[in-house]
């Protein structure tokens, strides 16, 4: 029989995801940003102290604080859809018709299964069929959704879905590579290994389509 703890801590080291969307529970905002802070602040000092830190030296004695103002404010930030970035939209009046691409988004993301770093690149493209967005803007929707507890798969999907959703079109794609440092500096251990995940939707599942884009960025990988 399998204990549920090493069950849950291999579901954690081969980042297998349980849900498409990130679990966040129905009251996750009835707290503000400074209530959170100031419990997480708690969290911290117990975690410190209990290692054996001495929080009255002056080097560690203000990081609780910075750990959870960056919690809440920065890091994990995406996960407050009050600061969800508008998408706008615009006629594509100068009948614009090959795919754009936007490559090397830098991505800074953060593990959900260990609380480390993902880094790495999106490289994020779609055809237009009537409406354009603003290169800025789909910067941005990466980063809203790479700024929470994350798995990079459902990462991929969700800005897919959200320019999807804001275009108006199914023919978007975003692939990203990105290191894990779950991987890279904990168990395994591999500091040169990478992860690529890929969505492709509408005319992007098309195998010339496809090429041609991953012609643009200069990726290898086969899909």
């Amino acid at each position: 029989m399998i204990n549920n703890e090493d069950f849950l801590d291999e579901i954690g080291d081969n980042h297998f995801s349980s849900n498409a969307k990130n679990p966040v529970r129905p009251d996750a905002f009835d707290l503000s940003d400074d209530e959170k802070i100031e419990r997480i602040k708690k969290d911290v000092e117990n975690i410190l102290q209990t290692l054996g830190m001495d929080l009255t030296d002056d080097s560690i004695k203000g990081t609780p604080n910075r750990v959870a103002k960056m919690f809440v404010k920065e890091i994990f930030g995406g996960l407050n859809p009050s600061k969800q970035p508008k998408a706008s939209t615009f006629d594509n009046n100068y009948k614009y018709g090959e795919m754009l691409v936007e490559k090397n988004i830098t991505v800074y993301s953060t593990c959900e299964h260990h609380l480390l770093p993902i880094i790495g690149r999106a490289h994020v493209a779609y055809i237009s069929s009537g409406r354009v967005i603003g290169l800025s803007k789909m910067n941005r929707i990466v980063e809203y959704y790479a700024k929470r507890p994350q798995v990079q798969e459902r990462l991929t999907m969700q800005i897919v879905q959200e320019l999807q959703k804001a275009l108006g079109t199914e023919d978007v794609a975003c692939i990203i590579d990105a290191k894990h440092l779950c991987v890279n500096s904990r168990g395994i251990k591999d500091i040169e290994s990478s992860t690529v995940t890929s969505e492709f939707g509408g005319k992007f599942k098309d195998p010339q389509t496809k090429r041609e884009l991953l012609d643009y960025i200069k990726l290898d990988t086969q899909f």
